[in-house]
């Protein structure tokens, strides 16, 4: 082999090389971010140009979602249908139900991938708790005691494998660092369960009264180090410590319910739904950062997946807001929404539903 020929050769495998490089970069397929609308289906989001792409039919009544890891299976927690239905992302179509029970709402997937956790209230009509709403209903307020349950959904067969009793009214669930134990939020009854995976027994009960009512969120720090519980009705956060003990409360907006560290843990939002705000706190010392004005009954967000901005779904406006992360503003508001409850993206972002594996 000449010179020549030795170049040529070589200049031929860095162009194949090259090109090769340029067709995989074109081929990496945008973002995607889901919606799900109490009034209708699922709003599928290019999450990248925030345009709409599809809507997808599922039960009646979306409220939470979750992606598997390989982002293959939407799965959407139907409260009006009682079930969880499940989407291929391919093709965009619903190709399963799964029945649960009544008022089926918050949906995590665990760390592993391979279960869904679904909390559903059994006994429940819906809708938040009235002060002293029971007294004086005889049969029906003992119905309204029953407690709650977590169904827990193997992602490979696609069925309900277990339950587990919680307390009345769940509403987030939320895993340990390890992957396992399970939180939940049990609004009812001013409590947070801790569960044990590996046998699905309770093994804590976390009384939140003395420093609040109605724990609806849940969320861990990145670090691992703390738990953060949004109280709604007392307007204001419950930090707990790695061993569940409470340490500290944090005043917020009124209305806190869906909560998230950003993914290097340096900040907490958290959703006031009912002052219309969003909130930024420092995640170190939780002094307020920023207040940013939103639309109406705004429980849930995520953030994009290149995390520069922040997708706020808010009920009771019928949209969805777009929030810059660095700016802390809306620098758009999407239309068209039927009661968009809840919103997760893949790849996975960090969020109120979900959080990166």
């Amino acid at each position: 082999m000449n010179a020549l020929t030795y170049y040529i050769r070589i200049a031929t495998l860095i162009s194949v090389g090259l090109v090769s490089t340029l067709q995989a970069v074109a081929e990496v397929p945008d973002p995607i971010a889901y919606v799900t609308n109490q009034g209708g289906g699922v709003t599928v989001l290019n999450a990248r140009t925030l345009k709409q792409v599809d809507e997808v039919a599922v039960g009646k009544d979306p409220r939470g979602l979750a992606v598997t890891p390989d982002g293959r299976w939407l799965l959407t927690a139907n409260q009006g249908s009682a079930d969880v239905s499940v989407v291929d992302t391919g093709t965009r179509k619903e190709v399963k139900r799964i029945a649960v029970g009544r008022n089926v709402e918050f949906m995590r997937i665990s760390p592993d991938g391979r279960r869904a956790f679904v909390t559903y209230e059994p006994s429940s009509e819906g809708g938040p708790p009235a002060k002293n709403d029971r007294a004086g209903k005889g049969e029906e307020a003992e119905k309204d005691e029953a407690p709650a349950e977590v169904a827990i959904i193997d992602l490979s067969q696609w069925a309900v494998v277990g339950r587990i009793k919680a307390a009345r009214e769940t509403e987030a669930i939320e895993f340990s660092p390890e992957g396992k134990l399970l939180l939940v939020a049990n609004e009812g009854d001013n409590t947070v369960g801790v569960y044990e995976l590996s046998t699905l027994k309770q093994i804590r009960r976390v009384d939140v009264a003395p420093f609040g009512n109605r724990p609806r969120g849940i969320k861990i720090a990145p670090d691992g180090k703390t738990y953060v519980v949004t109280l709604e009705n007392s307007n204001n956060l419950l930090l707990l410590d790695a061993a569940f003990k409470p340490i500290k409360t944090v005043p917020t907006g009124q209305g806190p319910y869906g909560i998230a560290f950003d993914r290097e843990g340096r900040y907490l939002w958290v959703a006031a739904s009912r002052a219309d705000q969003l909130q930024v706190f420092d995640a170190r010392t939780f002094a307020p950062v920023a207040t940013i004005p939103v639309g109406k009954r705004c429980w849930h967000f995520s953030f994009t997946p290149g995390e520069q901005k922040l997708l706020l779904a808010c009920g009771r406006s019928n949209s969805v807001q777009v929030i810059d992360a660095q700016k802390r503003e809306v620098v758009d508001t999407l239309q068209g929404y039927k009661l968009p409850w809840g919103v997760v993206t893949y790849p996975t972002s960090v969020g109120t539903l979900d959080a990166p594996r």
